[in-house]
């Protein structure tokens, strides 16, 4: 099927988030989540859309340049938010590697307000099921530096399979050379895991 002819809900649920787009309106808030975030992303998401944010008028473009993408399905950038309250606890980042096979990169980062509180393993979780269910992915993979091991065991908790390491794969914000670790989930792996919590 045309990517453009998936059909994809407007948010998903989860036991304790809301899990959707960003969106005209979002900028405000999106600005000031980003100056709390700018410090906390910048050792492992230096490249991260939410750090080229200036001020509210600049969040306010690219929340709807992001939209824009998602109606195009050119990546799919999901805001997680607490179902109580509405408020802002991570962002995951679902992107095409090959629509043809078809194949995603997902990434994620906690709010600096709400880390080791499970909400990134619990709004991964919902991407991952949103990439099999709904984008019809057969692979899905995470890269992230062989240091950051938060976002390692978020990949773990969520059944994802180390692949590899790939050595002096980056430079890091500071300088110097880091390694890449490489995690998978088969279609197949996650209908397993999926059975199993049944």
């Amino acid at each position: 099927m045309h990517r453009l002819l998936l059909e994809i809900p407007p948010q998903m649920e989860t036991k304790r988030l809301i899990l959707r787009p960003y969106r005209a309106g979002d900028g405000p808030w999106f600005y000031e989540m980003a100056q709390r975030n700018r410090e906390h992303l910048a050792e492992y998401e230096s490249d991260n859309v939410v750090m080229s944010v200036k001020n509210e008028e600049e969040a306010e473009v690219l929340v709807r340049d992001l939209a824009n993408d998602w109606a195009a399905r050119n990546h799919f950038f999901i805001g997680a938010f607490k179902s109580e309250t509405g408020v802002f606890v991570a962002q995951v980042y679902v992107g095409p590697v090959n629509w043809q096979l078809p194949e995603f990169q997902i990434g994620y980062f906690a709010d600096r307000d709400h880390e080791g509180q499970g909400y990134v393993t619990e709004a991964a979780q919902g991407a991952i099921a949103f990439a099999f269910d709904h984008l019809g992915a057969e692979r899905l993979r995470l890269e992230c530096d062989e240091t950051n091991v938060r976002s390692y065991r978020v990949a773990e908790r969520c059944g994802m399979v180390r692949e590899g390491c790939f050595l002096r794969s980056k430079r890091r914000p500071d300088g110097s050379l880091g390694d890449t670790l490489r995690y998978r989930l088969l279609k197949r792996e996650f209908d397993a895991l999926r059975a199993q919590a049944a």
